[in-house]
């Protein structure tokens, strides 16, 4: 969270969160988009926890795009090529929302 942070041109005051939600959250500006920063809790992890920080996000800010990162563990294979410093984006095909799992 706090790579991410560092990014921000400008950091701005926390909000109120709705009862219910016990993420911890970051606000600022990049460029001219105002940001909301969440990550899973130290220690947590598993696309569960990731999609029920997702959710509690999405219930509780008007979020227009959402950008998920990780390190991409799951995403090496024998036949793609991907290296460490690598960026791999994820795009849909009709059949699949484009979540690499």
């Amino acid at each position: 969270k706090a790579a991410v942070e560092a990014t921000l041109d400008e950091e701005h005051v926390s909000l109120p969160k709705p009862a219910g939600d016990g993420n911890s959250y970051s606000f600022g500006r990049i460029g001219e988009h105002n940001v909301v920063v969440a990550c899973l809790p130290a220690g947590v992890t598993g696309k569960a926890s990731a999609a029920t920080v997702a959710r509690d996000i999405i219930r509780s800010f008007p979020i227009k795009a959402g950008f998920m990162v990780g390190i991409g563990g799951g995403v090496w294979s024998e036949r793609a090529d991907v290296r460490l410093g690598d960026v791999v984006v994820s795009q849909p095909d009709g059949m699949h929302g484009g979540v690499v799992q």
